[in-house]
């Protein structure tokens, strides 16, 4: 297996030349000697082990594999280009970079990510999610939004807000769901990464109800658990407020009418060495907080 490319010019040759159909074509478009595009392509081809061209006489053709690589190589020259471009260009602009757990940048970040854009035009925002502590305990991000029942980073990390679970179902479920017992009779969706469970909720909602082995389905994040409830799959468990917006979105109602719920975890703001990383996560931490708090 063909290990690093040694050269990147190598990928830009070969772009030009699967392009323009032309060894002499992209020589000229590059700068180059048409013998320096042949031993760039060349030397490309034997760090790959397969020939990407077939060679005519005043043109060229892509291999099958070439056909396969080039719309790789052509994303990723895209991809520096405009990085290059935002980052240095003309209008400057800082590169930050967060990492948000998935259902608070689903259900909350997502509908406001246009009003922080507006107010700070010079940041050029990346936003990765994840869903277990670990992906962010591991995280090298500017900033880390995540959930959890303690911070992760120590005093650098601020709380954000806390959240509660209740079960949600389709309207025609919920209406029919009004107190423990009702519950069992439906697949309950549980999310692996919850503190709390259906054991807890359904103790907290009656405690002297026997609860047999129940029905349950076990997924990962709570955007998945919302899909099944709302394709009529069974009760998923809210997390609101950040997972509210969600939550409509998927036309789920709240069951049990009056239950308030289980606090569960909170959800916290931080980076990976706990300290801050400059005006741009400042920033975003400033506008996070003022949002949640208005």
């Amino acid at each position: 297996m063909a290990g690093r490319i040694p050269s990147l010019n190598w990928l830009r040759v070969f772009e030009a030349a699967a392009r323009l159909g032309s060894f002499a074509a992209a020589a000229r478009e590059l700068n180059m000697t048409a013998s320096a595009v042949s031993q760039q392509i060349r030397a490309l081809e034997d760090h790959l082990g397969t020939p990407l061209f077939l060679r005519g006489a005043r043109h060229v053709s892509l291999t099958d594999a070439g056909r396969s690589f080039l719309p790789s190589v052509q994303g990723s020259l895209r991809i520096v280009e405009t990085t290059a471009g935002s980052l240095f260009g003309r209008r400057r602009r800082t590169a930050l970079t967060v990492q948000v757990v998935h259902l608070f940048a689903v259900s909350w970040l997502a509908p406001r990510l246009a009003a922080f854009r507006a107010g700070h035009p010079e940041i050029l925002l990346t936003l990765t999610s994840g869903n277990q502590v670990e992906d962010f305990v591991r995280s090298t991000a500017d900033l880390r939004v995540y959930s959890s029942m303690d911070a992760i980073g120590g005093s650098g990390d601020g709380y954000l807000c806390s959240e509660t679970l209740f079960p949600v179902a389709l309207p025609e479920i919920a209406a029919a769901v009004t107190r423990a017992s009702d519950l069992l009779q439906w697949p309950l969706i549980d999310v692996s990464a919850h503190g709390v469970g259906w054991l807890q909720i359904i103790e907290t909602l009656d405690p002297e109800l026997e609860v047999p082995e129940a029905s349950l389905i076990f997924v990962d994040n709570t955007s998945l658990a919302f899909a099944i409830a709302a394709s009529g799959g069974g009760i998923a468990l809210a997390r609101s407020p950040i997972g509210d917006a969600l939550m409509r979105r998927f036309g789920l109602a709240p069951c049990v009418r009056g239950f308030r719920g289980l606090e569960n975890r909170g959800y916290w703001i931080g980076t990976a060495s706990g300290t801050a990383q400059g005006p741009a996560a400042e920033a975003f931490r400033s506008w996070l907080l003022s949002e949640l708090t208005s």
